[in-house]
């Protein structure tokens, strides 16, 4: 996690990470975004409503499905560890502000960015 925030120019920011079972993300999917099923992960920030300026150095949270990345991983042909990093970039970018459900172009600059966390920290040894 570590990597990423240096990666992002925010070595001093704090974030949760949880990792859960896909029992458990589908309630927190249900209850937050009205989708009864499991997903492979949830972002939770903390910068946003009313009290979203109280603490900037806490982003917020990121929830993982382990089961959910696992097998993701296996249809992707990739590794479990490389599943969870991007599920940990993807997650965290949406804590940054990115939302590939904003638009195409919102989209794309997202996988871009990802892309690029993720050579970053192959690159680095990190992964």
């Amino acid at each position: 996690m570590t990597g990423i925030l240096n990666a992002l120019g925010s070595p001093d920011v704090e974030m949760g990470v949880s990792l859960v079972s896909d029992r458990a993300i589908t309630d927190l999917n249900a209850t937050y975004r009205n989708h009864n099923r499991p997903t492979d992960v949830l972002s939770f920030s903390m910068q946003e409503g009313d009290f979203g300026d109280l603490n900037p150095q806490v982003l917020g949270d990121v929830v993982i499905s382990v089961e959910t990345a696992r097998r993701q991983a296996e249809e992707r042909g990739q590794s479990f560890e490389e599943e969870l990093c991007l599920l940990l970039i993807h997650g965290t970018l949406h804590l940054f502000g990115y939302d590939h459900e904003r638009s195409a172009a919102a989209a794309r600059q997202m996988r871009g960015k990802e892309r690029t966390l993720l050579r970053t920290l192959k690159k680095e040894g990190i992964l």
